[in-house]
Formats: structure tokens, sequence, C-alpha cells
């Protein structure tokens, strides 16, 4: 799959709360750590973990298996709406003053902190 465009926007964003929809993690939740918009990717909390084996870099740095996050597809994962406690597409609203605001679909109500 090519990689989306540099231009790319996306209505996740970092410390939203996002359910995996397809893949190893399908219908765990977590926190977004990051977005990686040049990629189309997110790193979701405690989610999509893969071992990685490091060498021994001097005293302070023991080599060993190392447990981390791997970026999954934005594709695959959608906003979690606390309110209606389901995984909803988000839309985004403009206001009279022109300011932006991302809604659920679902419920109406407006989400995170704009």
């Amino acid at each position: 799959m090519a990689p989306a465009s540099r231009s790319a926007k996306y209505k996740i964003r970092k410390n939203d709360m996002v359910m995996v929809v397809k893949g190893r993690d399908r219908g765990k939740t977590g926190k977004v750590m990051r977005v990686l918009t040049e990629r189309g990717r997110v790193v979701v909390e405690r989610l999509n973990i893969v071992k990685r084996h490091s060498k021994p870099r001097g005293a302070q740095s023991p080599g060993g298996i190392v447990e981390k996050e791997a970026p999954l597809n934005i594709a695959n994962v959608m906003f979690f709406c606390d309110r209606c406690n389901a995984p909803v597409r988000l839309a985004v609203k403009l206001a009279d003053d022109k300011t932006r605001t991302r809604v659920c679909r679902r419920c109406g109500e407006a989400v995170g902190n704009d």
C-alpha cells in the first residue's frame, strides 16, 4: 500500500481514545501516543506490542529483548466516543466564528480538546 500524501489530514489526534477495528488487537482500546501523518499511522498506548532485540551499548544500556508499541495503520482504528461507548466516525463542524470543532456522528457531542 502506498504511503499517504504529505498533505493528508486526519481527524484522530494525540491523546484521543481509539478502538482497533482490524487486526490482531481488534476490539481493544487505547490512547493515541503519536500520529505519523506522513506515513498514515498511529501509535497507540499498550497496543500492537512487538519485541525488538537490542545489542548491549556499554554499562548503562544492557542488551536484551525490548517490548514496544509499533505503529498501526490509521484506517484500522476508530475514535472511541465515551458518551456512545462505541467506536464512531467524526465530523468537523464549522461555527459562526470560523472555529472548527470535531463532533461525534452518532450522538452529535463535541469531542476532544480542540
